[in-house]
């Protein structure tokens, strides 16, 4: 494959302009897995180690490769490749890492538009999507939402899931069945080539299965289906496909918890009819509980703003604000730490 066709446009030919560093050429990280990755140029693949240098400057886990980077790297007559450098992101989808208050954990980077997965049935969870429409607001990713598993919804029961998706987001709701095949020829045409998209749900709601559908072959291995419909999860690692029509796909282990990152924009766009209200409040750092003049307890009362999607925006907020307090005092930390390094040395030297 080109690097046109695996997605390297002219927004990152501009981006990576004499950054590359001699004997370096550029290639897409397709997979992570313990400290070594797989990329993909014009040659083919090849297994890559990252660079003491990267290594050593990287200041936390977002500034090594991801699924979906492009990279520096250095290729040898053995097969084998070293990373030398990330290059310039365009977007990156990122999460708190599950236990951890202030540690983030990185996706995939360089996404055009993330297919939010709900299922019919068992996993349809409208917090679980809010917070997946702030995360992929936050990264700067076009948000499309997939509903799986049609067939076995109910009669009658798609008018009303459909009625709730439209009431969380103003985004593409396309629904589908990879039982019967229903809404997957839609699915296929809105995978443009060159362009790259990302699955993103829990474990169970069919992503792996519709990622199979897409390739035409059981490529990934799926888990049973239980009686409820849901499916076992499968997926243990990140990993980008090229389809045959051109679209590169990247499939993701099941992430039931999304904590958001910094995502004060992610949440204006992911809550637009919240954010408009607030707009309206008498006061500019109104917090929404009970201060005069409040657009947005008003809009409540008269039951125009549901109250648990209220709640949940707050809900984000907060987790939001937590987080960026937490990153604030461990880089005081750190830095307070660097002084004392310093005059340590600066005493011994003495």
């Amino acid at each position: 494959m080109t690097r046109r066709e695996l997605g390297f446009d002219e927004w990152f030919e501009a981006a990576a302009a004499g950054l590359c560093p001699e004997g370096c050429g550029v290639a897409r990280v397709i997979a992570v897995a313990r400290g070594s990755c797989g990329i993909r140029d014009e040659s083919g693949e090849a297994q890559a180690e990252l660079a003491g240098r990267l290594l050593f400057q990287a200041d936390s886990p977002a500034d090594l490769p991801c699924v979906g980077d492009w990279v520096a790297a250095r290729r040898y007559d053995d097969g084998m490749a070293v990373i030398h450098l990330v290059l310039p992101r365009r977007t990156l989808l990122r999460r708190t890492a599950p236990g951890a208050a202030c540690a983030l954990q990185i996706i995939a980077a360089n996404i055009d538009t993330a297919f939010l997965v709900q299922a019919c049935g068992f996993d349809f969870n409208l917090n679980r999507l809010e917070r997946s429409l702030v995360l992929a607001a936050e990264g700067g990713v076009e948000p499309v939402v997939l509903l799986t598993k049609t067939d076995l919804a109910a009669p009658g029961e798609l008018g009303g899931l459909f009625a709730a998706l439209r009431s969380a987001t103003s985004a593409r709701v396309m629904a589908l069945s990879c039982a019967s095949g229903e809404g997957l020829a839609e699915l296929r045409q809105a995978l443009v080539p060159g362009r790259t998209f990302c699955l993103l749900g829990s474990s169970g709601v069919g992503k792996t299965t519709l990622l199979n559908r897409l390739l035409g072959r059981e490529a990934l291995a799926t888990g049973a289906v239980s009686g409820t419909g849901e499916g076992r999860h499968t997926t243990t690692r990140r990993q980008l496909v090229a389809l045959e029509q051109g679209a590169l796909l990247v499939d993701t282990p099941g992430m039931r918890e999304l904590g958001v990152a910094g995502a004060e924009e992610g949440l204006a766009a992911g809550f637009a009819e919240i954010a408009a209200l607030a707009a309206q409040c008498r006061y500019t750092d109104c917090g929404h509980q009970g201060e005069p003049g409040c657009a947005v307890r008003a809009a409540i009362e008269r039951g125009e703003l549901p109250e648990e999607r209220f709640a949940n925006y707050m809900k984000l907020r907060r987790e939001a604000e937590f987080l960026a307090m937490s990153q604030l005092e461990r880089r005081r930390k750190d830095k307070d730490f660097g002084k004392l390094v310093k005059a340590v040395k600066k005493g011994l030297r003495r």
